[in-house]
């Protein structure tokens, strides 16, 4: 079997989809089959010329040249199965619908908030536009695989049906995080970003994108310093922060204990894990939600969104906060609570913080790569025979 992978550019710069994208071809690899990545190239990219102008001269590039591209290529080639590696790819689909092939879905929340559903995140024309070309794309597809329940529930409602094939894998850990002693991760943290950490931190990990909510992070964190007896400082490690994120910091009364950490090697993240008091993660929804799996892999206790997915991936092992409401007095109600359940998670007793990190330790293993894998082997396998 030969397998096909089709890619988002690497000149779009994103993370996630490159290290799916990474652990799906090597592990098929690792299996014994012939794996390619066909992903657009800059052509019309690299060209000297202002930002807008280059994100359209990426539009000629994905949407123009590669199809073409892709068409000579597919003529000759048997035994193929073709695996889109993200829905959001779904203009290229047609190009293979007559041939065996498979979409995998990572979320729909570009997709839903075009069609008006996220109040958070309204969509411009052009925008809609863009999803609405992809919706009528991936629509032609028939196999698909959802990385988690809520995905697929929404994938079956934009398809209008249920489609030949549908299932759910979900994610494996890309990389090898593990518990590292509390105290060690304290001190190489502290060596590698200049701050003192001694007693612990609050922790959120994530990029700016809306649903990530590191606002909301903030939010809370301010009201469980007003509230509660405690100085840990908040650690943000990810993205270099929004404006909105400056904003919101700058603001704070406790902005002094507040840190935004960019450019952290996973070697570093697996040690904020591990030394931290609580990952903070009030998402106001995902596709899927690592940093979940990746904090109770490396030992330490979650806070999160009591919403699919996140409950899904959390399961008994986390503690949950609503969902953020509008309007500013529902948000400072919502802090309040929220700030609630930190402090109660921050303050837990020895003996029952170690039943919250044995929960947490034991559910991140139904999140393995090698069963991933395993599983996608047998339905691509299926697929092309």
């Amino acid at each position: 079997m030969r397998i096909i992978l089709f890619a988002h550019p690497l000149f779009l710069g994103q993370q996630s989809m490159p290290r799916f994208t990474n652990m799906l071809a090597e592990g098929m690899r690792k299996r014994g089959y012939e794996v390619a990545v066909y992903s657009p190239e800059p052509h019309f990219f690299k060209l000297p010329l202002p930002g807008p102008l280059k994100k359209w001269m990426g539009y000629i590039d994905q949407f123009v040249l590669f199809p073409a591209i892709v068409k000579k290529r597919i003529k000759a080639q048997t035994n193929t199965l073709y695996v889109f590696t993200d829905h959001a790819l779904g203009i290229w689909v047609p190009i293979t619908k007559h041939l065996p092939h498979v979409v995998i879905c990572h979320d729909f929340l570009a997709q839903r908030s075009a069609k008006g559903d996220i109040r958070q995140n309204p969509t411009g024309w052009s925008g809609r536009v863009y999803q609405q070309l992809i919706h009528k794309g991936y629509t032609t597809g028939a196999n698909f695989i959802s990385v988690s329940k809520k995905t697929q529930q929404d994938l079956h409602r934009f398809l209008g049906k249920i489609p030949a094939m549908s299932t759910v894998v979900y994610n494996g850990l890309n990389n090898n995080f593990t518990v590292i002693d509390v105290k060690v991760a304290r001190q190489a943290l502290s060596e590698k970003t200049g701050i003192t950490i001694p007693n612990g931190y609050i922790l959120h990990v994530g990029g700016n994108q809306w649903y990530k909510n590191r606002t909301g992070v903030v939010k809370i964190y301010n009201e469980w310093r007003k509230t509660f007896n405690n100085d840990l400082p908040l650690l943000l490690i990810g993205a270099p922060s929004s404006h909105d994120l400056d904003l919101e910091i700058e603001a704070s009364p406790y902005c002094s204990s507040i840190y935004t950490l960019c450019d952290i090697d996973d070697r570093h993240v697996n040690m904020a894990y591990s030394g931290a008091a609580a990952l903070l993660f009030p998402s106001y929804a995902e596709g899927f939600g690592w940093p979940i799996v990746e904090a109770m892999a490396a030992g330490c206790p979650v806070i999160t969104t009591n919403e699919a997915p996140m409950t899904e991936v959390g399961g008994e092992a986390a503690a949950y906060i609503p969902v953020q409401s509008l309007g500013d007095v529902k948000i400072g109600m919502w802090a309040k609570e929220a700030a609630k359940v930190l402090d109660q998670v921050v303050s837990l007793p020895e003996a029952e913080r170690l039943k919250i990190l044995a929960r947490g330790f034991a559910n991140a293993k139904r999140f393995d790569t090698d069963n991933a894998l395993d599983l996608f082997e047998k339905i691509f396998s299926t697929i092309l025979s």
